[in-house]
């Protein structure tokens, strides 16, 4: 893998984001036999890496997070695709130019299409205090940290898909997991939810939310309110004898492109079912849409479809210049990835 940004070279695409979305993007350009390089500022799989079981995604009975995202990334190689470790600063996509111009912190890079996949990061559940106890008694991130709970107890803040499988790996390590559900029921699919359930070592208080979190170096105290009574009361532990696990949804990583494209009130980038913004040649895949189902499979999905149009789109203006496009492009932008 080159980690050496290379500026004078012209790429078809752009892709930004080494996770699911980035990886099978990339893979299915490469196929297409598009010059692609992808860019990834960190570690590559973004949250799937971190995640010991992967049983759902499809035609792959059993396997590690990181095991898979290795293996996705061996594929976009195998076919041409290049990769590049830098940190995106700012994307340059005027509607009256042909090319794109992906500014790193390593150097501008050339592309006539660009993809964004840069995933999303886990928002905070907002109780006072958590900012505070970040990596000292809460944390985000159940296989990263649920071996330190070893026969001890743990909160799970949320009652989604994320918070129930979560809650039900954490019961490998902690004796006792107990779930802080604001709502009434699960949001969690009717078979994660029902297997939660029945977990002997989960317990849910629903329509509740925590409101405080206390303690000199790790928390001890935590004020819970009831959200349909309003009625309060208060858990006191041994500090170090109890962890804070939240799983309240995911905050997109969309400021590189949020002054170009239109996002939701949550960040997330809006698309066409093409993968489409409104910028010609500057496609958005993955976590960072707006969509209602952030996960594995569909992370991948979108980088398929986003890829198969930007390489339609290359393509395009390649026959649209004809013969002379390679000509043009060298004399204006300098050398053309071949």
């Amino acid at each position: 893998m080159n980690n050496e940004v290379i500026s004078n070279e012209l790429y078809d695409i752009v892709i930004i984001g080494g996770g699911a979305a980035g990886l099978s993007a990339a893979l299915y350009a490469a196929r297409d036999k598009s010059n692609v390089l992808l860019i990834e500022k960190g570690f590559f799989g973004g949250q799937i890496s971190i995640t010991s079981e992967v049983e759902n995604y499809p035609g792959v009975f059993e396997t590690s997070g990181a095991g898979l995202i290795d293996t996705m990334r061996k594929q976009a190689e195998k076919f041409g695709a290049k990769f590049t470790v830098a940190e995106v600063l700012k994307i340059e996509a005027d509607p009256d130019e042909i090319v794109r111009i992906v500014h790193t912190n390593k150097g501008a890079i050339k592309a006539l299409s660009v993809i964004v996949a840069s995933g999303a990061n886990p928002r905070s559940a907002g109780f006072e205090n958590e900012e505070q106890f970040k990596g000292r008694g809460i944390s985000f991130c159940a296989t990263c940290d649920g071996m330190f709970y070893q026969d001890k107890e743990v909160y799970v803040i949320g009652g989604g898909i994320a918070a129930s499988e979560e809650a039900q790996f954490l019961t490998k390590y902690a004796k006792k997991v107990t779930m802080i559900v604001r709502r009434g029921e699960l949001s969690a699919p009717l078979t994660i939810a029902n297997e939660t359930v029945s977990n002997e070592k989960i317990e849910i208080k629903f329509n509740t939310k925590l409101v405080k979190v206390e303690g000199e170096i790790l928390p001890e105290k935590f004020y819970f309110e009831n959200t349909e009574t309003h009625d309060s009361y208060v858990e006191e532990h041994e500090a170090g004898s109890v962890g804070i696990f939240v799983f309240v949804g995911y905050t997109p990583e969309s400021d590189i492109v949020k002054d170009l494209v239109e996002v939701d009130k949550y960040g997330g980038v809006i698309t066409n079912e093409e993968m489409e913004t409104k910028i010609k040649g500057l496609y958005v895949a993955g976590d960072v849409r707006q969509k209602s189902l952030r996960q594995l499979v569909t992370a991948a999905s979108d980088g398929a479809i986003a890829a198969t149009n930007a390489g339609k789109y290359t393509n395009a203006l390649k026959r649209e210049f004809s013969d002379k496009f390679i000509e043009l492009m060298r004399e204006t932008y300098g050398a053309y990835a071949e």
